[in-house]
């Protein structure tokens, strides 16, 4: 018994993808406020906004319960297309993506970090690229934020 229970442990250890790293900011406005900002933001970064996906709506449009929750899909080919040079496998986690979602003191704003989005591809993590799309991340955040 105690091999088996061991065995699955290890099996479940070996199968599960470690957790990414993901990156928070707090908003005291509610969701459709602050992606908004976030929306606003990233247009005038330059950067082409290309979905905003309302999870919450999606979930009533087949009678469930969902807190309001919102992702924003956007890129920017000057920081994107270096990375899918350097690695094309880049184009699963790219376009950069931005969830907003409700809590109790407003919402908040998540997104994985580049360096831990690369992981396990033919990029350094200390390419220019990667820390220009962190240094955007915070400050889009930021701006989602009201900051």
């Amino acid at each position: 018994m105690y091999r088996l229970i061991s065995a699955s442990l290890v099996a479940l250890a070996v199968a599960t993808p470690a957790l990414a790293d993901f990156e928070e900011r707090r908003s005291p406005d509610d969701v459709a406020t602050t992606m908004d900002r976030l929306v606003a933001a990233v247009e005038n970064a330059g950067a082409t906004v290309f979905a905003r996906v309302d999870h919450g709506a999606g979930a009533a449009s087949v009678d469930m319960q969902l807190d309001d929750a919102q992702l924003l899909i956007f890129g920017n080919p000057m920081l994107g297309t270096p990375a899918m040079q350097d690695d094309p496998r880049a184009g699963l986690v790219l376009p950069m993506r931005v969830l907003v979602h409700a809590d109790a003191n407003g919402s908040v704003i998540v997104w994985e970090e580049p360096e831990e989005m690369f992981d396990d591809m033919r990029i350094d993590d200390d390419a220019e690229y990667v820390r220009e799309m962190e240094r955007a991340l915070m400050n889009l955040a930021a701006a989602a934020a009201g900051e």
